[in-house]
Parts: structure tokens; sequence; C-alpha cells
């Protein structure tokens, strides 16, 4: 087996070229304007023959500066996850960051765990899409004074910059879409709410825009994206007791959306035809599912990247009072929600 040549040193780099550690140096950090052209040129070729690369987190922990931003999601198979990401990555892109992403799959124990693995790396900041944390490790974190900021979810009496979707604005549109179209009966289904704050704003409100609508009903249930067989009875039993009613249903999130297109497809049911669908989250695939999902778009990559400017603001200015930044949807109808 043929050995790797060892890596080029900064003292190999000043060998090669007739010189000085120091100059290395200075030619590296971009004062090149107190080496002659000559002593340049004798470093340029150097470093090209050598094939040397300069130690980022090295140099960038000599000046205090890492240049890292530390992304923790709670679930990096969900598409809102995705988009919000690539519009941190753009951001980090434009402000000369470099992220490193680290996926819970909605565990807690993995979340506290990648909490202090970033730590350690001396990440700059911390943009976290929160599972839940214990309240030791709030208070290391609030200790430890590192620029953060929440998306999506928040964390009661956790002072900290969250940016998100106005969830109750959004569910209220969706609400009022279906009960526009005709839909007398109304289904909210969700993942268990429990502390999950956009879960139990966009149940509150379409709640409360129900109880506008006299003549309609509005009932919400539970359950877990692998419960199939709960979700197919569930649905079963809804459009059982609404039969001489029309009926829809809101899916909380696009992961939801699909579980509940698939169930839906199992029960002989088509959505735009035999019953309305509305769903949380634009996917690429909702305008070719059936007749086309009926969704309310995020606006995810203006959620990331103003994520990011949130915790850049938080670098420069470590003093700033804790604030909320929530954008409003967009409702793309489409098929699933045409009145029937």
């Amino acid at each position: 087996m043929t050995s790797r040549p060892p890596r080029a040193t900064i003292s190999d780099v000043a060998k090669a070229a007739g010189t000085g550690k120091t100059s290395v140096s200075r030619y590296l950090n971009g004062e090149q304007q107190l080496l002659s052209p000559a002593l340049k040129a004798r470093i340029e070729q150097a470093i090209s023959e050598l094939n040397y690369r300069p130690s980022q987190m090295a140099r960038s922990l000599k000046r205090g500066r890492t240049r890292l931003i530390g992304l923790i999601i709670a679930d990096i198979t969900n598409a809102y996850s995705v988009e919000v990401m690539c519009g941190i990555e753009a951001a980090c892109r434009d402000y000369g960051f470099t992220l490193l992403m680290c996926n819970t799959n909605n565990e807690v124990a993995l979340e506290q765990y990648y909490i202090q693995l970033l730590s350690s790396y001396q990440v700059e900041g911390l943009i976290i899409n929160a599972v839940g944390m214990r309240e030791e490790e709030l208070n290391q974190l609030l200790q430890s004074r590192l620029p953060m900021t929440l998306i999506d979810r928040k964390i009661d009496d956790f002072g900290c910059n969250v940016i998100g979707l106005k969830n109750h604005e959004a569910s209220q549109q969706v609400t009022r879409h279906l009960a526009g179209n005709g839909f007398k009966s109304l289904l909210f289904l969700s993942e268990p709410v429990a502390s999950v704050n956009t879960r139990r704003e966009r149940l509150e409100a379409f709640r409360q825009t129900v109880a506008e609508y006299p003549d309609i009903s509005g009932e919400n249930a539970e359950i877990f994206l692998n419960q199939t067989d709960k979700l197919r009875e569930c649905l079963r039993d809804f459009t059982r007791r609404h039969a001489s009613q029309h009926c829809a249903i809101i899916a909380a999130n696009g992961s939801m959306t699909l579980q509940v297109v698939k169930a839906l497809r199992d029960e002989g049911l088509e959505c735009g035809k035999d019953i309305g669908l509305a769903g949380f989250d634009e996917m690429s695939w909702s305008a070719l599912a059936g007749p086309g999902i009926t969704t309310l778009r995020q606006p995810t990559h203006q959620i990331g990247y103003s994520a990011l400017q949130s915790v850049i603001s938080m670098i420069k200015q470590t003093d700033t009072t804790p604030s909320d930044q929530f954008f409003s949807g967009e409702l793309v109808v489409r098929g699933s929600s045409h009145p029937l």
C-alpha cells in the first residue's frame, strides 16, 4: 500500500521559499503589501509546488473567530427543514460563515448532545429547530451567552430570538377558505401537540375560526405519523359520522399531509371529489397528487435567511433584547379544496 505523503506545513513553505514563517504568515493573512514582489513570488511558488493548505480552524482560533454557525434541525426528512436550511446556508455564503448541521430526528437526547458538541467546536452562534430542552440545558445555554435563534418552535420561558410563520393568521386563512367553499365538517389533524407551540397555535386558531361559523363543526385528532392504521380509522370514523355533510381535512404540516393523502387513497376517497383537503407546507408533489393539494406555503427561504441574520446581529451586539420575527404564508389553492 502506498502511504500518503505528509501534509505540508508553514515551515515547509518557508524553507522552500527561502524565508521565515513570519513572512509566510503575512502572505496568508493578507499583509502582502509588507513583502517584496520577489519574496511574494517565491512564497506563491512554494505554496503551489507543495500544495499547501493552511488549517482554517487553527487560523480562526488564533484570531478568536471560527466563522462557524451551528444548526440543529428536529427532522431533516421534513421538506420544511430542508428548505429552511437552504435559506440559512445561502445567508452563510453571503455573510462569510460556514454551517455545521446536526439532525436530532426529534429526539431530545440527541438535541442535548449536539448542543454540547457544537459548543465544543466553538461555533459563534446557534440556530435551533427545537425538540425540547430540560432546564439544565437551558441554563447552560444562558450561561454560555452563545448567540442563538430558534426557528419555528419556541421554548417556554426562555428568552431567545424566534423566527417563523404567523401561525394564527395562517391557520385562520386555511380554515376560512374551506368554510367559504361550503365545507361543513372540518377535521384538524396533527402529530401530538404536547409542548410544540406551532401545532398548538395552529390548532387554537382553527378552533377560534370554526367558532365564527355556527353551521360548521370542527374536530381535531392527534396521531403519530407512523400510526397509519389509527389514521385510517380516524378518517373512516369522521367521514361516516358526517356522511350527510361536505367534509374536509386540514393537515398541520407537510408530513401529515402526505400520510393523509395515502390514507384517503387506501379508503377509496378522492380529494376534491369525495372530501376536501388542505395542508400546511408546500411540497414538491403538491401540484401532482390528484387534482392538486391546496397548501399554505411558508416563506421557508426567508425564514432561514433571517435566522442567520438574527444570529449575526447578536454576535455583533451581545446585549440585544430577544425579539420575535414572524412572516405571513401564502395560500396556494388547488383542486383538493374546491367546493364539492
